[in-house]
């Protein structure tokens, strides 16, 4: 297999997977997520075992630890914060004020997982076909336009639901609305945001996968990150569906499964976060 003869696999137009040999002989392997999370590249030098190559220096590991520890524990603040505000919606343990101020406060922390988690991939180790099996690094970067990545397109996603439930807790402070003004300005941009994050967990699931449907893969860490994620996605958008306020009657479709779908979806991202501590470069 030469360079030219590189084969590529993925979903649809993105690539998650390349294996090529490198000029050296051998045969190496750049998955999208194992690159970018982890700072690895599987390569098997001619005549020796399937081994690992890095090709990134200590002070950028660092730096990718740093924000995938920052990612990961405000995804777990954050969590723990919205079940906390679930738990007292369901049990009227405090007021609808002190409710909208617990998740608001989760979700901030949810802004700065989904920004540091594209940041993750502006930032990624990158790779060059057909060279030599190894990762390198760019300048450090805020922000970057790279729709043609499903990592990108995923994350990039990711960040804008979480900036459309920051619409929807603002709004949760407004009073006196009416009916019509509630589901137009808090319920309506909370479904928006629930299904920005199915979009992106349905992407996430494409780069692990190499493919545009869910796979089973219970021996990688990544895919549990994942699915635990997409887990709290679906439970959210259930919630979400759930917390429509009837014209009729003024009253919430179901409130327990509004709120219960909030708190064990909530308890998703959080466990998706723990997960993610240990997905480190």
């Amino acid at each position: 297999m030469t360079p030219a003869e590189q084969r590529a696999e993925g979903a649809g137009p993105f690539t998650t997977r390349l294996t090529w040999q490198p000029p050296g002989g051998g045969t190496a392997v750049w998955e999208s997520r194992p690159a970018r999370r982890r700072g690895i590249i599987a390569a098997r030098p001619a005549g020796a075992p399937a081994g690992r190559s890095a090709g990134v220096d200590d002070r950028a590991l660092a730096g990718m630890r740093r924000l995938n520890a920052i990612a990961a524990t405000a995804f777990v603040i954050g969590g723990a914060l919205f079940a906390a505000g679930a738990g007292v919606a369901q049990f009227d343990s405090g007021d609808a004020t002190t409710c909208a101020c617990v998740y608001f406060a989760g979700g901030l922390f949810f802004n700065t997982g989904g920004y540091v988690s594209l940041l993750q991939v502006v930032n990624a180790p990158r790779h060059q076909p057909g060279g030599e099996g190894i990762l390198f690094t760019r300048d450090w970067r805020w922000w970057s336009y790279e729709p043609t990545r499903v990592d990108w397109l995923s994350t990039f996603i990711l960040s804008a639901g979480t900036l459309v439930f920051a619409v929807d807790l603002l709004d949760s402070f407004l009073q006196g609305l009416s009916v019509r003004q509630i589901n137009r300005l808090v319920w309506a941009p909370d479904v928006i945001g629930c299904l920005l994050f199915l979009i992106s967990g349905h992407l996430a699931f494409a780069e692990i996968c190499h493919r545009g449907w869910p796979c089973l893969r219970r021996r990688s860490l990544g895919w549990w990150i994942v699915a635990v994620n997409q887990l709290g996605s679906v439970l959210f958008m259930i919630s979400a569906l759930a917390a429509y306020t009837r014209p009729a009657t003024g009253s919430l479709v179901n409130a327990d499964i509004a709120n219960w779908g909030t708190l064990l979806g909530a308890g998703c991202f959080s466990a998706g976060g723990l997960l993610q501590l240990f997905e480190r470069p």
